[in-house]
């Protein structure tokens, strides 16, 4: 027999084990994406209900699966098939109740400025169609994937009752594909809750050293230092502000920093309630997990729009950092969040992080766990938290403005549903949160609306009339953030309203562009002054237990979604911002966008954020004792007055 050399032998048997090692590697990799019920002629074996299944092309032959192998197969599987099943009949026997004959009808159904005739018997997703509306959806119209959410502005008596795949929804809310006229004679309007609102994602960017935590070394990939994946061409990381009304987000190019692609949209969460105390109490019980849910959703259906317009793959991205509120961080990675909604209003990572459990509030899923579509090692990581509601958005915006190299005294503003103000420099800060409400996002307004298309975005009162400007320079439709403040300041200016939002004459309602039956009423005014007097509450009540007036602040950083789109002037002749010289208020724009990019892009900034806020001083603005003379105070129309500290009790 030959002799077998040792170093042959281990050399051979180390390149089996490769060979193994590559075979499971790949059964690995298919196992993600093939479905293990999927034979090798595209039929399906399986015997439960999936969304990829079609008629057999023959009868007596197996069903035919749809799926391209390319995305993870496993959401499309219906765990519960009783209950589709049922869904299914339900709508089946709802659209057999109706006569279904499409004879003229008076009525109409419209989305936006386009309309067609009502039919009964069939949905809202239908009507859609003919319309030319994108509704998203991944379930095939059946009411698996609660994607296409509407919200019905006009006529929802005319509708079906909601089917039990409806049963998380709440108010107007319906899903398209279940909702079925039965009543052709009314008109009917729906909205989608996935627009894209104007919010400023493309800005100056500022130079990062590059220090990403997913780096290229050779031929590989490396997550910190661990090896996840072959070179595949580019290397991308998503960075993502998750606001209470609105997502931006920016896929950015790991190996050059520069951004590729930027989008915006409605946090489609808005059917859970319009702040986060509503989310809060929406997400239990049965409809515990919903919102997480829409939200992931929601973000796939972003990214397969990103990866088709770039021609790049979902295996082309590594890391998503998310920051938001608490309460929209904690939704987003599937916790519960009902501790932040009862005193004293922390997460439970928040709560084992005090308890010496972590070292950290920052949080780090895999993408996979996620059902988020992107590499399958790929990694999400939240941004740490500061305090209670004052989450990472605000954690990020500190990165964005370098606050840890501020030596003079400024303050952050971050306007928002849920506002955040932040005052100091780099030795000592505090910071508060403001529970503000959506008025000034397109809630609880009557004309109020997102910063979309149609909304006016700036308004002037001159020769008895107003002046307007449009986004998107069209037919107007409603006022947006921008365009609210200077409404307010422009009717107070001229005495056509009293600082505590009595309207000239004592009427209930003030028509603004009459022409196309734009009007602002008292509840209106009442809605944006409470919404008003939480920014006021935030600044002066922190002003004052720092020691300093708006003179002695040496930059005011005005961040959110709609920041730089507001006009300086009417923001302070309202009192929705501190009288702070001019010439120092920064309009910063989405800051927290930026940090999270920043953030995305350096594992320096990411430490060093975390060594800064640990601190930070949280200030409980209920807490202190004159805090509802304040609030009173902040709901008139008229500049801030300067802070005081508070009489002894």
């Amino acid at each position: 027999m030959e002799r077998i050399e040792k170093a042959e032998y281990e050399k051979r048997l180390e390149r089996l084990g490769e060979i193994y090692s590559g075979i499971m590697g790949h059964a690995d990799h298919q196992a993600l994406f093939r479905c293990p019920y999927k034979n090798r002629f595209d039929q399906c074996t399986a015997k439960f209900g999936c969304r990829n299944k079609r008629k057999p092309k023959m009868d007596g032959q197996l069903p035919v699966c749809t799926a391209d192998d390319k995305i993870d197969y496993r959401p499309a599987w219906e765990m519960d098939p009783e209950s589709y099943d049922k869904a299914r009949e339900e709508l089946k026997t709802i659209k057999n109740k109706s006569t279904n004959k499409q004879s003229e009808t008076l009525a109409t159904v419209s989305f936006e400025d386009r309309q067609c005739p009502a039919i009964e018997g069939q949905t809202i997703f239908d009507h859609a169609d003919v319309l030319g509306t994108r509704v998203p959806t991944s379930c095939r119209r059946v009411g698996g994937c609660h994607e296409c959410i509407i919200e019905i502005k006009q006529g929802m008596e005319a509708l079906c009752p909601r089917t039990q795949a409806e049963s998380f929804l709440r108010d107007n809310y319906r899903l398209s594909c279940q909702a079925v006229i039965e009543d052709p004679a009314v008109d009917i309007e729906f909205g989608l809750i996935r627009r894209s609102p104007k919010i400023l994602t493309t800005q100056e960017y500022r130079e990062v050293e590059l220090d990403p935590l997913v780096t290229k070394r050779g031929d590989s990939v490396y997550y910190g230092d661990e090896k996840i994946d072959r070179y595949r061409g580019h290397i991308y990381g998503l960075a993502m502000d998750l606001g209470t009304t609105t997502v931006a987000a920016e896929l950015v190019d790991l190996e050059t920093g520069k951004p590729v692609y930027s989008t915006s949209f409605e946090n489609p969460q808005r059917f859970g309630g319009s702040d986060i105390m509503r989310r809060i109490s929406y997400d239990v019980g049965e409809c515990e997990g919903e919102l997480h849910r829409s939200i992931i959703n929601t973000l796939n259906t972003e990214l397969q729009e990103m990866y088709s317009e770039l021609e790049i793959t979902r295996e082309q991205l590594y890391e998503i950092v998310i920051v938001g509120n608490s309460t929209m961080r904690e939704l987003f990675f599937g916790l519960d969040v009902q501790s932040i909604g009862q005193k004293p209003y922390k997460s439970e990572i928040e709560n084992e992080y005090l308890e010496g459990k972590r070292d950290s509030t920052s949080l780090t899923e895999t993408t996979r766990s996620l059902r988020i579509q992107a590499n399958k090692k790929a990694r999400a990581f939240g941004a740490p938290l500061i305090a209670s509601h004052v989450g990472a958005d605000v954690v990020a915006d500190l990165v964005a403005i370098d606050m840890d190299s501020k030596k003079e005294v400024v303050m952050l503003v971050d306007a928002g549903t849920n506002t955040e103000v932040v005052i100091g420099n780099a030795d000592r800060l505090m910071a508060a949160s403001c529970p503000a409400g959506p008025a000034f996002e397109g809630g609880l307004v009557t004309y109020g609306m997102p910063g979309c298309d149609g909304a006016i975005e700036s308004i002037q009162y001159e020769d008895g009339q107003f002046k307007y400007e449009t986004i998107g320079n069209t037919e107007p439709r409603g006022l947006c953030g921008s365009g609210l403040i200077d409404l307010l300041a422009e009717l107070s200016r001229n005495d056509l309203m009293t600082p505590k939002g009595v309207f000239a004459d004592k009427i209930k309602e003030f028509p603004i562009v009459p022409e196309f039956g734009i009007t602002l009423t008292r509840n209106d005014a009442s809605e944006l002054a409470q919404a008003k007097a939480a920014n006021y509450c935030g600044q002066i009540i922190l002003m004052r237990n720092f020691g300093v007036t708006p003179d002695e602040i040496s930059n005011l950083y005005l961040a959110g979604g709609f920041a730089n789109y507001v006009d300086s002037d009417s923001a302070i002749d309202i009192g929705f911002l501190a009288p702070v010289p001019k010439d120092r208020i920064v309009k910063v724009g989405n800051a927290a966008l930026q940090g999270a990019r920043e953030m995305l892009l350096s594992k320096r900034k990411r430490e060093s954020i975390e060594r800064l806020i640990k601190t930070v001083e949280h200030v409980e603005l209920e807490t202190m004792p004159d805090f509802f003379d304040v609030f009173v105070e902040g709901c008139q129309f008229k500049p801030m007055k300067i802070p005081v500290a508070p009489a002894a009790s």
